[in-house]
């Protein structure tokens, strides 16, 4: 049995009952902290599901993500996953490798980044694709004409942007580095209208505006950038625009 479970997104009190009784009857537990900021305490979720947590590296379950799948196969295996476990790709691949091999799969629900987002006063439904904003050292400098060619897309169907910021070794991109690489992507002058939110879930902090005069603003960690498309009237109020 393999049972993949959601940490939410700020700390171990955002587990739900039902993934806390997951972990209890578990025969092994793991976690994995490298798709996102964690701000939970491992010692505390250990007290909680009275067990040891294995932390997992990237490629426990990429690479070698069969020695887990064959410990599912004959034990209890639950793994506890940054935001919702399936927003991550790998962790479909995981559950679809499962299924290959007859292994019983159950998912535990919990928030992530797109749903929270709505915290901003935007309405889910009208976000289009989302995109990824790496370091410039991941690109050798590139600026990511794809990730504009996106932001265009959704601009002139009249929709949001979600950016998803690089994180890399537990250092996350600062909102003002995204801009800036946003700002020299913007050749058509599209991007003005956008908002910055940090610790949604947690001590959330959002502001909007104009993309220039967001620059300097202070956010913790982690944030995301959302470029704005068309507003209904009540996003508009929502905001304040």
């Amino acid at each position: 049995m393999l049972t993949l479970i959601g940490l939410g997104l700020h700390d171990e009190k955002d587990i739900t009952l039902r993934g806390i009784d997951a972990a209890k009857n578990a025969d092994k537990v793991y976690i994995e902290l490298y798709t996102g900021k964690w701000f939970g305490s491992l010692d505390r979720l250990e007290e909680i599901v009275g067990k040891d947590i294995v932390e997992l590296k990237r490629s426990d379950l990429e690479e070698n993500s069969n020695r887990i799948l064959d410990e599912a196969a004959k034990k209890d295996i639950a793994i506890f996953m940054q935001g919702d476990p399936l927003v991550i790709t790998t962790h479909n691949s995981l559950i679809a490798d499962a299924r290959k091999m007859k292994i019983d799969t159950k998912v535990i629900h919990n928030a992530s980044i797109f749903s929270s987002i709505a915290e901003t006063g935007l309405h889910v439904q009208k976000f289009g694709p989302s995109v990824a904003i790496s370091f410039p050292e991941k690109t050798k400098g590139k600026l990511p004409e794809s990730v504009y060619k996106t932001i265009l897309d959704n601009k002139k169907r009249g929709l949001h942007t979600l950016c998803l910021l690089d994180l890399v070794d537990g250092k996350v991109m600062e909102p003002k580095d995204a801009l800036k690489i946003l700002q020299a992507l913007d050749k058509e002058k599209m991007i003005s209208d956008v908002i910055v939110a940090s610790r949604l879930g947690g001590k959330s902090k959002i502001v909007s505006g104009k993309i220039g005069d967001i620059m300097d603003v202070k956010f913790e960690e982690p944030s995301v950038v959302v470029i704005v498309g068309n507003l209904h009237f009540t996003e508009k109020e929502f905001l304040n625009i």
